[in-house]
């Protein structure tokens, strides 16, 4: 009697979906075991996926992930006798199916069937029994995730209590896509013709899940994607009338866009070639004028001082968590020491630019005292020639409002029924 014959399991291609969850768990080793940027890991997971669709599933379920990371590891502990490894694939896999299931709200037997080939020699059976466990007794995430308990201790210590659990409502939910506008004139327009709402003149905001290159004004560069807080400090610089401006760490262009817009003689620098592409894209596009100089801020020197340097400066980029969940695992103590130390070498260089009686305007994407607040308390101390200039109400969306001592700290709950902003720390400084 002949052996009956083994059946093979289908072949990779031949799972629906299985090459989006294998770049997923690419993506999320990039960011837990090898400590990179979700967005810098992503060319390189995403090859050989030719749909913009598959691309975008990778790094959704990767995001999610990522948001409900603790939540979905106290999950997986509760059903298994021995804590797995955390950085064991079979954990890895583990978390990538259990957010498709609680956050994606992927059908069971698709999250099921994408994960256990991903595990191909290795412990099938566990995570096949982990998911089937999960499944049956009907796992639920809860109402707001629980945050990296380092980081919540961190900035429970910088903003109290509440500021955290405004983190945690806002790590739920994907960020709205702010636009700042060439002509804040044209504010009522497009608002009307996007179906946004405005904050602030030269301002529209829209939902999520827009198509940004499919809207009216993108091609004609009238508009570029801009978070709200990521547009103040440009706007704080005023009109330029002709006066020189420096824009340090500039690309991807939002704010040399921003100045040369309101009438300033930009100067955009980076010291990537492959961002200061994107740069002068940008600028194509928008129809604005600006000088692009590639190098380092820590070793560039300019041909003369200027009216305006605005350092937007390299930072642990902890506020931007909302569209950047992996900053939540990669910005530890160290990470922000260092960037401390980088923005305060930027800093000293960029005074000695400065005209007299120019501006110097500094900011980050950052929730940490250490890149902001403190950082300016230094500067201040090192260089009495400079003074802060106050920050008005009058030049902030509403809502937003100006520290004591006359700069702007946004943080999670602000704006919050409005969408939100990203946590950001900018101060204009004067010299005197």
């Amino acid at each position: 009697m002949p052996m009956p014959r083994r059946r093979r399991p289908p072949k990779e291609a031949d799972v629906p979906g299985l090459a989006a969850r294998r770049a997923a768990l690419r993506l999320l080793d990039a960011v837990l075991r090898r400590g990179e940027a979700l967005e810098t890991a992503l060319h390189a997971a995403t090859q050989g996926l030719k749909r913009g669709s598959d691309k975008g599933l990778a790094h959704a379920i990767a995001a999610d992930t990522l948001r409900w990371l603790p939540d979905i590891d106290a999950l997986i502990d509760s059903v298994t006798e021995q804590i797995i490894p955390p950085d064991a694939k079979s954990r890895m896999v583990l978390r990538l199916a259990l957010a498709q299931i609680l956050c994606l709200e992927t059908p069971h037997h698709a999250a099921v069937s994408t994960a256990l080939p991903l595990v191909d020699g290795g412990p099938r059976k566990l995570v096949h029994g982990v998911l089937g466990s999960l499944i049956r007794g009907e796992a639920s995430l809860p109402e707001l995730p629980t945050l990296v308990a380092e980081v919540a201790e961190r900035w429970a210590a910088q903003w109290g209590g509440e500021v955290c659990q405004a983190v945690a409502r806002a790590v739920t939910h994907r960020a709205p896509i702010d636009l700042t506008l060439a002509d804040p004139a044209e504010t009522a327009h497009f608002v009307d013709m996007l179906g946004g709402v405005s904050l602030m003149p030269g301002h529209v905001r829209l939902p999520h899940d827009v198509s940004v290159p499919d809207m009216p004004g993108y091609e004609e560069g009238r508009w570029w994607v801009q978070d709200i807080a990521a547009g103040i400090p440009a706007r704080l610089a005023g009109q330029g009338e002709g006066r020189t401006a420096y824009d340090l760490c500039a690309a991807p262009g939002g704010k040399t866009m921003q100045l040369a817009a309101a009438g300033w003689c930009v100067t955009a620098l980076d010291k990537s070639a492959k961002r200061l592409e994107r740069l002068a894209a940008n600028l194509t596009r928008s129809g604005l004028s600006a000088e692009v100089a590639q190098g380092d801020a820590l070793l560039w020197e300019p041909k003369a001082p200027a009216d305006l340097i605005l350092l937007d400066a390299p930072c642990s980029a902890t506020g931007i968590f909302r569209r950047h969940p992996d900053v939540l695992y990669r910005a530890g103590p160290r990470q922000i020491a260092e960037m401390a130390e980088v923005q305060a070498q930027m800093l000293d260089r960029a005074a000695a630019w400065v005209k007299p009686g120019g501006m110097l305007i500094y900011a980050t994407c950052s929730l940490e005292r250490v890149e902001g607040e403190d950082q300016i308390a230094a500067f201040l101390a090192r260089h009495p020639g400079f003074a802060v200039d106050p920050i008005r109400a009058d030049e902030l969306p509403e809502g937003i409002t100006p520290t004591a001592e006359g700069t702007l700290r946004t943080l999670p709950g602000m704006l919050e029924e409005a969408g939100g902003a990203d946590g950001f720390f900018v101060a204009r400084l004067r010299g005197i």
